[in-house]
C-alpha cells in the first residue's frame, strides 16, 4: 500500500477548497444581516450545503474508479461513501429548513469522520483529510448559524 501521509495537495485544491467556503459564509452572514431576505438566503444555503455534500461523495467514486494497487478490496465501501452523502443531502432538502441545515452540518462532519477512519488505513491522503476537516468545520459552522437564524 502506498504511503499517502506525505502527499501534498495540488495548488488548485489548496485554493479552490477554501474558496468553497465563501458561499457558506456569505449566505449565512447575509441571512443574519438581511432579515427580509432571510428565508431565500437560508434556502440557498441549504441548497449549497446539499450540493457540497453530494460533491464529497464524488471524491470517493474517483478513488474507487482508479484504485491504488491493493485497494480494490475496499471498492464497495468507497462507492458506498460516494453515494450515502448525496442521498442524505437529498433528504436534508426535504425536511423543514432548520432540521435540513443541522442535518447537512452533521453529514459534512460524519463524512469527514468516516474519511478519518479511512486515512488511518492509508486509504485517504493525510493532506486531503486535513483540508476536509477545516472545510467541514467551516461549512458546518455556517450551516448551524443558518439553522439558528431559521
Amino acid at each position: 500500500m502506498p504511503d499517502t501521509s506525505t502527499l501534498a495537495l495540488p495548488a488548485p485544491a489548496r485554493i479552490l477548497g477554501p474558496a468553497g467556503l465563501i458561499p457558506f459564509a456569505g449566505l449565512a452572514l447575509l441571512a443574519g444581516a438581511l432579515p427580509d431576505g432571510r428565508p431565500v438566503l437560508l434556502l440557498l444555503l441549504q441548497a449549497y450545503g446539499a450540493t457540497i455534500a453530494a460533491f464529497l461523495g464524488a471524491v470517493h467514486w474517483g478513488f474507487a474508479l482508479r484504485p491504488a494497487p491493493g485497494e480494490e478490496r475496499v471498492a464497495w465501501a468507497r462507492f458506498g461513501l460516494g453515494v450515502v452523502p448525496a442521498l442524505l443531502a437529498w433528504v436534508a432538502l426535504l425536511v423543514p429548513l432548520r432540521g435540513g441545515l443541522v442535518g447537512l452540518a452533521a453529514i459534512l462532519a460524519a463524512t469527514a469522520a468516516v474519511e478519518t477512519l479511512a486515512a488511518r488505513r492509508g486509504l485517504v491522503p493525510a493532506a486531503y483529510l486535513r483540508l476536509r476537516w477545516v472545510l467541514s468545520l467551516g461549512a458546518g459552522a455556517c450551516l448551524l448559524l443558518g439553522a439558528a437564524l431559521a
